[in-house]
């Protein structure tokens, strides 16, 4: 179990091995009886759904189900709009609750209309992909996309429990279970010591299998040392966003054929590669990387960074201020560093030759 402990909240992340069989036990530890949405999409739904909300429903709860189209479609207002009226149909209030079963669409959806559902409703999230549960569902940040812009519309709006239960991932494919792997990665290399030692010894996804528990408590513990550091991300919480800027805007440019987690492996290997060519991060780190990404099937190259509309993604990356992004580097495994970077110059960072 790690404590979150904020200025307006407290709440538990509970990381054990089968606590998906003990759901409803588990929510009646932080909330009284009550009606609650249980959102998910329909692939994970195909699994889980009904043992989900049975258990709530034996432990005391009115389970109401909603469950959406699987993929980053569903991070929308549409989505948004309908599960406001299911909740306004049946007549939910503010006593009540929306719990989140499934990967970080679905928790970032839920997450959202929690936060705006009659100015805000309580909250959990019940992680089952390894992006969701080393990352995602940890901190309060919740998001939906519009058209072709990631996350523009967003709420810092803390849950009051997160339940994550490593056997979940048995029930993902390799290529679902690893774009996750790439967060692991790159909170290691955020973190250093011990765990960046640990993600270099992963060779294989049956490695990553084997030993998930544990790189989601490392990955889960240091996410939560930075929330408690920085609820809203006005400072040292940007490091987080190691590899996203480049990913996210590529991510957005392969139109579903990139994973969120594939698309931050190349972002983080991409930009380490350029600031250890001008000197901004230390010799030999890049290939680390890769080291690391490459081996369980993890891309480390897109032919998309430097096409004319990945400069005009950057534009709406929520780090750029008045014209200026603040790039995440690593001086070394341990120790990121926040860059400055004018968009003007970034044809020139990424490409390495004056326009």
């Amino acid at each position: 179990m790690i404590q979150v402990t904020l200025p307006d909240k407290q709440y538990r992340i509970e990381i054990q091995a089968g606590l998906r069989h003990a759901i409803g036990e588990q929510v009646a530890k932080v909330w009284s009886k009550r009606k609650v949405l249980l959102i998910s999409d329909e692939h994970v739904a195909s699994y889980y759904f009904d043992v989900t909300a049975q258990n709530l429903a034996l432990n005391g709860f009115e389970v109401v189900s909603a469950v959406l189209p699987a993929g980053e479609q569903t991070k929308s207002l549409e989505a948004v709009n309908y599960l406001v009226g299911v909740m306004a149909e049946n007549g939910f209030t503010r006593q009540d609750g929306v719990i989140a079963l499934g990967g970080g669409v679905i928790g970032d959806t839920a997450g959202f209309v929690a936060s705006v559902y009659m100015r805000g409703i309580a909250f959990i999230q019940v992680a089952t992909s390894l992006t969701a549960q080393v990352d995602s569902s940890v901190g309060g940040k919740n998001a939906i996309n519009m058209d072709d812009v990631k996350n523009i519309m967003g709420t810092f709006y803390q849950p009051d429990l997160v339940i994550i239960d490593p056997e979940y991932l048995d029930t993902l494919d390799d290529r679902d279970l690893i774009e996750g792997y790439a967060e692991v990665v790159k909170t290691s290399a955020l973190a250093g010591g011990e765990f960046w030692q640990w993600t270099g010894r992963m060779k294989t996804v049956a490695d990553v299998r084997a030993n998930a528990q544990w790189l989601i408590e490392q990955s889960v513990q240091y996410k939560a040392d930075i929330v408690m550091a920085d609820e809203k991300e006005g400072g040292i919480r940007k490091v987080l966003n190691f590899g996203h800027t480049f990913g996210h805007a590529i991510e957005l440019m392969a139109h579903g054929e990139l994973r969120h987690g594939e698309a931050v492996a190349v972002g983080m290997v991409t930009i380490s590669d350029r600031f250890e060519r001008d000197g901004n991060t230390e010799s030999g780190l890049t290939d680390a990387l890769v080291e690391r990404l490459a081996p369980v099937g993890l891309p480390v190259f897109s032919p998309l960074i430097g096409q004319d509309d990945f400069y005009d993604h950057l534009k709406n990356d929520k780090k750029n201020q008045s014209g200026t992004l603040q790039l995440v580097a690593l001086a070394a495994p341990g120790e990121p560093v926040i860059v400055k970077k004018e968009l003007a110059a970034m044809k020139e960072f990424v490409e390495g030759n004056p326009e």
